[in-house]
């Protein structure tokens, strides 16, 4: 394998993971070398590896724009976030041991008997009711 130094990460990574690979699917051969063979081959395709970072030249890059394509959030997103999270912690936290026991009253609103039985249904007004959203017709569920 080869040695590299610390400050080289893409050739340990060369060394460790694309070596490897590129070796066992070499030329369609079944990756069943003997070690000796295989640490040739592997010295002889890191050797070429090498060799090409080393006479690459940088000058032959294009230049290129970067485009910045994720935005930051905007501050009234930010805003909006903390008080979302400051509330759900809120909630989160709440000791029920500082709240009190309520007691409720249910106080009866029915007529009394008395009521009842002198009620006079003639001093009601007639009411007509009108549908506004009428149910369809057999028809209308069958052309359905």
């Amino acid at each position: 394998m080869l040695t590299t130094p610390l400050c080289c990460p893409i050739l340990a990574t060369l060394d460790t993971v694309v070596i490897p690979f590129l070796l066992s699917v070499h030329h369609g051969q079944a990756p069943q070398e003997t070690a000796a063979e295989a640490g040739h081959s592997r010295q002889g395709v890191a050797d070429e590896i090498q060799q090409e970072l080393a006479s690459f030249n940088a000058s032959s890059l294009k230049h290129t724009e970067t485009q910045e394509k994720v935005l930051l959030p905007s501050k009234e997103d930010v805003q909006q976030e903390k008080i979302h999270n400051s509330l759900l912690e809120g909630v989160e936290q709440f000791e029920k041991t500082s709240m009190k026991h309520a007691h409720t009253q249910e106080k009866v609103c029915l007529p009394k008997k008395e009521g009842i039985e002198t009620f006079d249904p003639s001093k009601l007004k007639h009411a007509e009711t009108s549908v506004k959203n009428p149910l369809p017709t057999k028809e209308g569920n069958e052309a359905e």
